[in-house]
């Protein structure tokens, strides 16, 4: 069997949904009956055979070639099977997912992963804001699962997330983990200002030193021996975060103004 491809044919003038189209919802479906699923077209709503050319017959493998930036929802309450996309995503890539993996060959827009309760996105690019973090009118971010950025994140990353783990191997911006309630999120490259403001609970990982604000509370460098066996969970996935083997850490308590359980870990050389 070929994957499911789908071929954007034209420049996308208008932002469109996506969420149609997830292993999910074509299971069964016949390549005609795909061509005439609708598709949120800013204003208008189209067939999808009007905007892409669609080729293969695996619908538990689904590609989007020559993606847009406009393209949103890629991946929505998806619940299994593989998405892989080549060119750049909109807004909300998995948002609410619930299992299977995405794989994006390019960029991310805001909200990536916003809900996510389980699987895997992995971004071979960069992410924009809010990454993990909570939609709007909602309270809880990323729920689980695992995100993985190779290049930079925008700001709040993380913001009232409650479970699961992000990496990113580039920097992320202002106010990484804001208003984090639990989980895990590592960061290689720099951070912004104000990491963990009203931080509740959870796990930050750092490699270089970041502006920490009053309310962080150093608790002096300590040997953390979970966190070799974190960093062994690690080792299946395609990260550079695999290789990591320390357990030796600066520690920070914080926010210190919100329960201050939540930990900030900064690795030593």
């Amino acid at each position: 069997m070929n994957p499911l491809t789908f071929t954007l044919n034209q420049k996308l003038e208008q932002r469109i949904d996506l969420s149609p189209l997830t292993p999910d919802q074509l299971h069964g479906k016949t390549i005609e009956e795909i061509r005439l699923i609708h598709l949120e077209f800013g204003k208008l709503r189209i067939p999808t055979g009007q905007i892409f050319d669609i080729t293969g017959n695996d619908s538990n493998d689904i590609v989007f070639s020559n993606c847009s930036s406009k393209s949103d929802f890629i991946g929505k309450n998806m619940q299994s099977g593989r998405i892989s996309v080549y060119g750049d995503v909109g807004a909300c890539l998995g948002f609410q997912m619930k299992n299977g993996e995405i794989f994006v060959h390019g960029n991310a827009g805001t909200f990536a992963a916003s809900g996510m309760s389980a699987g895997l996105i992995s971004i071979n690019g960069n992410a924009g804001d809010f990454l993990g973090a909570a939609y709007f009118g909602d309270r809880k971010g990323m729920k689980g699962g695992t995100v993985i950025v190779s290049g930079n994140a925008g700001d709040r990353v993380g913001d009232q997330m409650r479970r699961g783990v992000i990496l990113i191997e580039g920097d992320a911006g202002n106010y990484c983990a804001s208003r984090m309630l639990a989980g895990t999120i590592g960061v290689l490259g720099n951070v912004g200002e104000h990491i963990g403001f009203s931080m509740r609970r959870g796990t930050v990982l750092l490699f270089k030193p970041p502006k920490l604000h009053p309310t962080i509370n150093d608790c002096g460098s300590i040997t953390l021996p979970f966190l070799k066996l974190l960093f062994k969970s690690f080792e299946p996935l395609p990260t550079k975060f695999a290789k990591i083997k320390k357990d030796r850490v600066r520690k920070y308590a914080g926010d210190i103004a919100n329960d201050g359980k939540g930990e900030i870990l900064l690795f030593n050389d």
